[in-house]
């Protein structure tokens, strides 16, 4: 059948007969009624399939997540956040219309920000939840630009998934240290450098954030409370505390000791 040409094709049956244009078609079908619908594009379709490329894709995941980078380093509802929200939706809202998005990999990409958000507020330090954030946040971009149905990727090559996961990995890779160095320009400049203190408030000219109680507590002993990896909490005659480990890391309900209170948190060392 491969290699048939059309003469051999019609003589052996696999195929009715030769025909250049869409008028012989109907002729030989013996069609003599009919009406022909050509089919265009409309402004959506063609927005919808130019979103949908890989390097547009690539381009609102830098968006997506340098949005969300500069929303942490000034928390509340502004720009940043307004501006990852868009992106997030441009990228995910195409991929849902064309067929390729699933909830479930839009679901596990939201789950994945807020188990970052809950490791870089709630649970100090880098820990389980911070992973599994990071792995909701790739898979739920990468699968949503893959053919899968549901759970089922029997279809789907593997050399397409490998693109789509190179596609996300470069993105996060070219954003997060554009979005370090673009966040310290912008934060100096004279446009927004009201956003960031760029003073130095120096203990020779009388600034500290040490308040007597937090001082007292230099030498006094107590529990952690969360694993200090090395920032947690400790808790000191019943009372939580910010605090940070002075070597390594402190595994959670060790005893330690405050040896000194820096920027505002407590420095301990485990108790031997």
């Amino acid at each position: 059948m491969l290699t048939f040409t059309t003469t051999e094709a019609i003589k052996y049956g696999y195929c009715e007969a030769e025909v250049e244009n869409v008028q012989q078609l109907l002729n030989h079908a013996g069609v003599k009624e009919y009406t022909i619908q050509e089919q265009r594009y409309s402004f959506i379709d063609k927005l919808i399939g130019f979103l949908v490329k890989p390097v547009v894709s690539g381009i609102l995941i830098m968006l997506i997540i340098g949005g969300i980078y500069f929303e942490l380093q000034q928390p509340g509802i502004g720009f940043p956040l307004i501006l990852a929200l868009s992106a997030a939706a441009l990228y995910f809202a195409p991929l849902y219309l064309d067929g390729l998005a699933t909830y479930w990999e839009i679901i596990i990409f939201f789950i994945g920000i807020v188990l970052i958000i809950l490791e870089l507020f709630v649970f100090p330090g880098f820990g389980v939840s911070g992973v599994m954030g990071i792995i909701c946040v790739v898979t739920g971009l990468v699968f949503s630009m893959v053919g899968n149905i549901g759970f089922d990727f029997s279809f789907v090559p593997s050399a397409v998934i490998a693109n789509r996961l190179m596609i996300t990995l470069l993105a996060i890779a070219i954003a997060l240290p554009l979005s370090i160095f673009l966040g310290k320009k912008l934060f100096e400049s004279s446009l927004f450098g009201g956003l960031a203190l760029n003073t130095t408030e120096s203990t020779s000219e009388g600034f500290t954030v040490a308040s007597d109680n937090e001082v007292s507590l230099i030498g006094a002993k107590g529990t952690a409370a969360t694993i200090l990896r090395p920032a947690g909490k400790v808790i000191i005659s019943g009372k939580h505390y910010d605090a940070v480990a002075q070597l390594g890391y402190i595994e959670k309900d060790s005893q330690v000791e405050v040896v000194d209170y820096v920027n505002g948190s407590l420095v301990v060392k485990e108790c031997v």
